[in-house]
């Protein structure tokens, strides 16, 4: 069913795994979707063509290059924030560079672009942030940094909702678990540990996470917001 014809989408970070299954289930619930990528030029034109969808090369650290496309777009109906980085190790040794480029990427941007969307979007968008369950959980060392990021996302999504919401415009978090992509793999060698915490032993699809997000958009979410959704095999029960 092509729920979401007429509307008007963008995804920032699109272009591989997860955000790769959010564009191709956007477009085929009938959204005109756009999506950003950083530096997958081939995969995101290859997305493209499969999709229909637009594509933008833009910095998801660079907040003026992200305000840009937002504002390129006009008024947008769907934002969905998916670009987002990881930097895992032990606190004493990580790069601060590579910590302050992931909290810009992880923080700030989604703050930002959601703030930016929501001047020009129509009253009822939807505005969704891939955030983590690491936000709420995390079970081994070296994921301080990184879950600083996720759980800031938690606080943004609360009060961002109450801000929007005189305008029918909500504003929600997706926190997957382990997901099958290029970065952390079904068969990788986190496998063992990650599956240890988890109630369903597997690493979910990007398909799966998608279609939460499809859910979060729709006609059917209207009610729906300040809300953490994970979905993550009991990873955080």
């Amino acid at each position: 069913m092509a729920t979401l014809t007429g509307k008007k989408a963008l995804v920032l970070g699109g272009s591989r795994g997860i955000g790769a299954a959010i564009v191709e289930r956007l477009a085929a619930d009938g959204a005109e979707t756009t999506f950003t990528y950083g530096g997958s030029a081939e995969a995101a034109q290859a997305l493209a063509d499969k999709t229909g969808a637009k594509t933008v090369q833009a910095d998801s650290a660079d907040r003026v290059a992200v305000g840009k496309v937002i504002a390129d777009r006009g008024a947008l109906d769907i934002l969905v924030v998916n670009a987002g980085v990881g930097v895992l190790g032990p606190a004493l040794e990580l790069d601060p560079k590579a910590v302050d480029r992931m909290i810009d990427i992880n923080v700030r941007g989604p703050y930002h672009a959601a703030v930016d969307a929501a001047r020009q979007m129509h009253d009822g968008g939807r505005i969704v942030i891939i955030g983590s369950v690491n936000g709420d959980r995390m079970p081994f060392p070296g994921g301080a940094a990184y879950a600083l990021t996720k759980s800031a996302v938690q606080g943004m999504v609360r009060g961002l909702a109450r801000d929007f919401g005189d305008r029918g415009i909500t504003v929600n978090s997706v926190q997957p678990g382990p997901v099958n992509t290029d970065l952390n793999p079904e068969d990788g060698p986190m496998k063992e540990l990650m599956h240890s915490f988890m109630a369903i032993k597997r690493h979910a699809q990007p398909e799966e996470i998608a279609g939460m997000v499809a859910y979060l958009v729709g006609p059917e979410a209207a009610i729906v917001t300040g809300a953490q959704h994970s979905i993550d095999g009991g990873f955080g029960a």
